[in-house]
């Protein structure tokens, strides 16, 4: 980007650990677009602007997917570190900026999932793939008896026992609401496939929370 665009205002305060944010910005393909162009053309106002519209959904899938928040809060601002330098490789006529952007994520979680194994298992993310599909999450709720915080630590508990594929799967489309079209553009893989891991994951969801049910 351009030599004004420097790391000094790469990750605005309240991007740091501890700091939360909690101002609104419009959010649409057309704003982004012109926030990607008026970053590359050197405006550092525009970047805190990206940055600040997309803190959420980044911080949300790195949570969601690693069950920590200083590891997701420390996760965050590696992926836009990353997109920092990246940025120039955008290009609006292959796809939107949200798309491309969770693209990003995935791929740095997966480098990260891949350094911090240890003893997991050795099989690579991408040979594991496991399931999902749409409403078991909502199903598998027990709605008189789970509620608020302790439903949110059971199902954040579930999710970090499914195996990455089927986590990433259904963080994207039950909890981010993107559409099976990108999702399969994220993941790279058949819109079929997306469906498959989602009825697999949503499945074995179902069953880990049901027995969470059942032991209280």
């Amino acid at each position: 980007m351009a030599g004004s665009a420097t790391a000094s205002w790469a990750f605005p305060h309240w991007m740091r650990p501890g700091a939360t944010w909690t101002g609104t910005v419009p959010n649409s393909q057309d704003l982004d677009s012109t926030l990607v162009d008026r970053c590359m053309a050197g405006h550092a106002e525009a970047w805190e602007d990206l940055v600040r519209q997309h803190t959420r959904r980044v911080y949300g899938i790195c949570y969601r997917f690693t069950g920590r928040d200083s590891e997701a809060q420390d996760l965050t601002q590696d992926v836009f570190l990353r997109v920092f330098r990246a940025l120039g490789s955008f290009r609006s006529s292959e796809g939107c900026f949200t798309t491309w952007l969770t693209r990003l994520t995935r791929n740095l979680l997966i480098d990260h999932y891949r350094r911090t194994r240890n003893q997991r298992i050795t099989d690579s993310i991408e040979e594991q793939l496991p399931r999902v599909e749409q409403g078991a999450v909502a199903v598998a709720r027990p709605d008189s008896q789970l509620a608020g915080r302790e439903a949110s630590e059971m199902l954040q508990t579930a999710l970090c026992r499914l195996s990455p594929e089927l986590r990433e799967t259904i963080i994207l489309r039950d909890l981010q609401d993107m559409e099976y079209k990108e999702i399969a553009s994220v993941l790279e893989i058949p819109e079929g496939t997306v469906k498959s891991r989602l009825n697999r994951g949503r499945a074995e969801l179902a069953r880990m929370l049901k027995k969470y049910r059942e032991a209280f």
